[in-house]
């Protein structure tokens, strides 16, 4: 079964991209939507309700992008429109405090046992870039261990890419970046606590933080292996350096509150974003009640943002939040994911493609590859082409995939059975397509 026509029509999207390319820089307003990583112009959508986006040439399409992970409860979700809707006949801002600031707050902070205070910004850089300022305040140290293959946001400091040996001093990966800026921070390989462990035996007394995605979204899906997250709060206790976890992806999103409070290890701050605004710019930060009091009005930290806290956005997490705590949804969320990851790896298994596949709450991983990921050299090495060819096959047959195989794939609750049934009839024939 088809959601469309064997040929996708693409005038309208064409038009769209050549008037857009006049100005707006490459056509997109964030690289990723470019189609540069499996070729091709991209398509421009028009409208999303449920599992489905529809382009502005009347192509449907199953989506697994979601937004890249905040469409959690499906796309306009009646009660979650409902709610910006009463909240916007109210006011769009007020650049001041609101009742629904707090409101959300409370649901946040109830759900997280390593958070107590947190702050409202608008997006997942706002919230790591903060974190990582309230670090080194906190500390008085100023370098930041981070790992490669792990994006947390276009900060300065955090966009640089690792060197030769295990781990390095960063280099820009950016124009436009001091290489002082980036020489701030240390780069040791994912999921390789030996190399941490050395890091910290040589600077852990300049180390102000470890910041890290407890399950990577930027390689694909890629979790910790056994012990991992363990060894990290144990360096960190033993250095007086402090704990991040970057769970913008993963908050909310693997289970009610993150992927800390599946495997049981308590960050010093985390940072949220995507699944807590519902699909309006909200992201925050969060911690222990002595590390946020640092932060200003109350400590020299200081951080601010005019649209910080915006009534909209705190009622579309409101409301996403309100529908995720129901009880088993995250049960039947993570059982639906799993049955299409398990599904894309029998139908590619019988087309003869090596895949490998992972999930966890409403997080999918596809990689092109033989064996697991476990590292950004692992992801780096996978089969791009081919999946850049079974991204183009799955559009035609209807499904909408991330346009990169470094990023993962986001199930929401409105993916039913019979939605699932037809991203694997589609599977099926994509991956025989791939391989040629």
């Amino acid at each position: 079964m088809k959601t469309q026509p064997d040929t996708l029509c693409t005038e309208h999207s064409d038009a769209c991209f050549e008037r857009a390319c006049r100005v707006l820089v490459g056509g997109v307003n964030s690289p990723v939507r470019a189609f540069r990583a499996v070729g091709g112009r991209p398509v421009f959508l028009a409208s999303a309700g449920g599992a489905h986006v529809t382009d502005v040439d009347g192509n449907r399409y199953v989506d697994l992008v979601g937004s890249w992970g905040p469409a959690i409860v499906g796309h306009a979700h009646p009660a979650v429109v409902e709610a910006v809707q009463h909240a916007a006949a109210d006011g769009l801002s007020f650049g001041a405090c609101c009742p629904r600031e707090t409101d959300l707050a409370e649901v946040i902070v109830g759900a997280l046992p390593s958070v107590e205070m947190i702050r409202f910004v608008n997006s997942g850089t706002e919230a790591t870039m903060s974190a990582v300022r309230l670090a080194r305040a906190a500390t008085g140290r100023s370098r930041i261990v981070k790992f490669e293959g792990c994006y947390h946001g276009h900060v300065d400091a955090l966009l640089v890419a690792a060197g030769s040996g295990a781990s390095t001093f960063g280099v820009p990966d950016s124009a436009g970046i001091p290489a002082e800026v980036a020489q701030q921070t240390i780069l040791a390989p994912y999921n390789d606590l030996a190399a941490v462990e050395r890091i910290m035996a040589e600077h852990g007394d300049d180390v102000a933080a470890i910041l890290v995605e407890p399950a990577a979204g930027n390689m694909g899906y890629v979790p910790p292996v056994e012990g991992f997250l363990e060894g990290l709060r144990a360096a960190c206790d033993r250095a007086g350096s402090l704990l991040v976890f970057d769970e913008v992806m993963t908050g909310f999103r693997v289970a009610w509150g993150g992927y800390q409070v599946r495997c049981d290890v308590r960050p010093d701050l985390t940072c949220l974003g995507k699944v807590i605004g519902g699909g309006m710019p909200v992201a925050a930060y969060g911690g222990r009640r002595d590390l946020m009091e640092q932060v200003s009005p109350l400590g020299p930290a200081y951080q601010a943002g005019t649209l910080s806290g915006n009534p909209l956005g705190m009622a579309a997490g409101f409301a996403t939040l309100t529908l995720c705590g129901r009880p088993g949804f995250y049960d039947t969320l993570h059982e639906r994911t799993t049955r299409l990851a398990d599904g894309l790896k029998a139908a590619a298994v019988n087309a003869g493609v090596p895949v490998t596949t992972g999930a966890v709450g409403g997080m999918l991983g596809l990689a092109f590859s033989e064996k697991p990921i476990r590292d950004f050299d692992d992801a780096k090495a996978c089969d791009h082409e081919c999946f850049a060819r079974f991204f183009h096959a799955m559009l035609e047959r209807g499904v909408w995939l991330p346009p990169s195989s470094y990023e993962a794939m986001f199930v929401s609750s409105a993916h039913d059975d019979a939605t699932i049934g037809v991203i694997l009839d589609a599977a099926s024939e994509s991956f025989a397509a791939a391989r040629a």
